[in-house]
């Protein structure tokens, strides 16, 4: 595709600024005509956002975000939105550079061009905004990140639909088993997802330091966070799932000290946990469901180590065949019956992330917010017998973001 005169005339601008690649990205829009974002947004705004999506980006870690918020007084709270200001438009705009210009297709997908006009919108607006120099100006700004949060707030499952347009148009051209051998796809949904869990972090962070104390809290981590007990809470919720969905639920045995705690984020955590209890209880109850003796009960231990936390969850639901493992990190492959429907979503601000039943995001999701804060997440299994899954969690809070 020949580049318009505008456009031709906007990369020659821009060619000073940006690399090679990012040039030839630009021109080479992966949007049709009429929908690319030079043709819903003013140029000058264009520019910018290419200009800050070649900006590097700047880290965090969790030992920070809790010395920096332990004691959150005014300067401290301007301090952070005078960061924010300059770092959020840096990360949006490499999103938004992304989503202009994915492959397969993907680019030209009406969810995909609704979030990449969500990212656009808010760029604008904190780019609009003037800069955080007092008091007055940060509570403002805090107000216009409350907003940024609440808009973005269902992107993962408007992004899921348009993967899953794209599955459904493979699928129907008899290449399903293409769906698994789009590298690019999957290093981009990685990316992006992993971007969005530090943007949330950051703005919701900065956003609970001004709510009422919560005990043992700043911000959104608690600095006395006890697996065990989260742990629990999730086993609690998976099994209310599971009861509803077939009338019965395996036992779910824990072992661990209740009284060990550590700084975490609690509803982080408290998903990851469900995540990996629900998946076993699905397994061990399909295994068992017509079998004449009791299902056997799923274990789940929670070890402290020098630099780990780790939690391991173990069933006997029949395990992967090893040919299907590499599909359990898959966003392009579920085997629930049938993804959530936009009508089904509600408006959530909470700072966990967003449960997807049907669209195979449960696993990849929890790996990406297990690493955020330098943990990992690993599957172990043996075909006819059951499944561990080992959930990392870094004890030491040191680990900077893993930026993509």
């Amino acid at each position: 595709m020949l580049p318009s005169p505008t456009m031709a005339s906007m990369t020659q601008k821009l060619s000073g600024m940006l690399s090679n690649g990012a040039v030839r990205a630009l021109v080479q829009s992966a949007v049709p005509r009429g929908q690319r974002l030079l043709d819903v947004v003013d140029q000058a705004v264009v520019e910018d956002v290419f200009a800050h999506s070649v900006k590097r980006q700047c880290g965090v870690s969790l030992k920070y975000m809790l010395d920096f918020g332990s004691n959150p007084i005014e300067r401290q709270l301007i301090l952070s939105a005078q960061f924010l200001h300059k770092e959020l438009p840096v990360r949006l705009a490499h999103r938004v550079a992304e989503l202009e210009n994915l492959p397969y297709g993907l680019s030209a997908k009406s969810s995909i061009l609704k979030v990449r006009d969500w990212y656009c919108e808010s760029f604008k607006e904190l780019r609009n905004i003037a800069p955080v120099k007092d008091s007055a100006s940060e509570l403002k700004f805090t107000s216009l990140l409350r907003s940024i949060y609440r808009r973005h707030a269902n992107v993962v499952p408007v992004m899921a639909q348009g993967v899953a347009e794209l599955r459904r148009e493979l699928m129907g051209q008899g290449q399903a088993g293409a769906l698994l051998e789009l590298p690019e796809i999957h290093q981009f949904l990685d990316g992006f997802y992993l971007s969005r869990i530090g943007i949330r972090i950051l703005i919701g962070q900065h956003i609970a330091l001004h709510e009422p104390p919560k005990s043992n809290h700043i911000g959104l981590v608690c600095t006395k966070c006890s697996p065990v007990k989260v742990a629990e809470d999730a086993i609690n919720d998976a099994r209310a799932i599971c009861l509803r969905e077939y009338g019965s639920a395996p036992e779910v045995t824990i072992y661990g000290d209740p009284n060990f705690t550590f700084p975490y984020v609690p509803s982080h955590l408290h998903h990851m946990a469900f995540e990996l209890v629900k998946n076993s209880l699905r397994a061990v109850q399909d295994k068992y469901e017509d079998a004449e003796k009791d299902a056997p009960p799923i274990r789940v231990v929670v070890a402290e180590g020098g630099e780990d936390v780790t939690i391991k969850v173990s069933d006997e639901g029949g395990g992967i065949p090893r040919s299907g493992m590499p599909n359990i990190w898959s966003y392009l492959y579920s085997t629930a019956k049938s993804p959530v429907q936009m009508e089904d979503l509600k408006d959530g601000s909470g700072d966990g992330p967003v449960v997807l039943a049907g669209y195979g995001y449960g696993l990849p999701i929890s790996r990406l917010y297990a690493r955020y804060f330098g943990g990992d997440l690993q599957i172990q299994s043996m075909e006819g017998y059951g499944t561990d899954a080992y959930l990392h969690l870094n004890k030491l809070g040191n680990s900077q973001e893993p930026l993509p």
